[in-house]
Parts: structure tokens; sequence; C-alpha cells
């Protein structure tokens, strides 16, 4: 990419979901993501927890930027956790691909 053409989303989030593989094997000491995975899906599914209730305090009364900064650790401990179940985030970009322009509504009765 050059300077004036920034990176897309999708380019984003691939290059962070491929820093996460390389790093989930490294020692747990040497790596805050190999720690996260070291100490299994429970630890964390619940860091996601608690980024996910950050972000719902800082959309609720939190300033602009408080809502940059906890969504983007929100996505960060999502793309570990989605690491932790073998997902390639590709999946789920194409999952949310295959619902623009299609109304929820029709999406929940879709699902039962």
């Amino acid at each position: 990419m050059t300077a004036e053409q920034p990176d897309s989303a999708n380019d984003i989030l691939r290059r962070l979901a491929a820093t996460i593989e390389e790093r989930r094997s490294e020692p747990p000491d040497a790596s805050y993501v190999a720690r996260l995975h070291h100490k299994g899906l429970d630890a964390i599914l619940k860091k996601v927890g608690e980024e996910a209730t950050e972000a719902v305090i800082a959309a609720k009364g939190g300033s602009r930027d408080e809502v940059v900064y906890e969504t983007a650790d929100l996505w960060f401990h999502s793309l570990v956790m989605l690491s932790a179940r073998g997902v390639d985030p590709g999946e789920v970009l194409a999952e949310l691909e295959r619902r623009v322009g299609r109304s929820g509504l029709d999406e929940k009765a879709a699902r039962g």
C-alpha cells in the first residue's frame, strides 16, 4: 500500500489476524496473545465479555475517542477468540457481506 492509499478494513483485519496467529505459538511470557491462548478459551471469552462491556459503557457515556478505543479492544479480542476457535476472519467478513442490503428482520426470521 502507498502512503496515499490507506489499507482497507479487510486488509487491516487480515494483517492483525495473521499477527495473532504468529504470536499465539510464542511463549506466554513473551506475548499477550500467547498468554491468552495459554490460559485457554474460557479466559479469552471472559476477556471478550469484559471488552464488550467496556465498549457499551463508552458508547453510553464516554467520549467519541473512548468509543473508538474500546471498540478496537473488543475487535482485537474478538479476533483472538476467532483464532482460538479456528475461524478465519474472512468467514465473518463473508457473512457480513452476505447480509449487506438484507433486512435485519428478514435475516432474523430466516433463522427461525
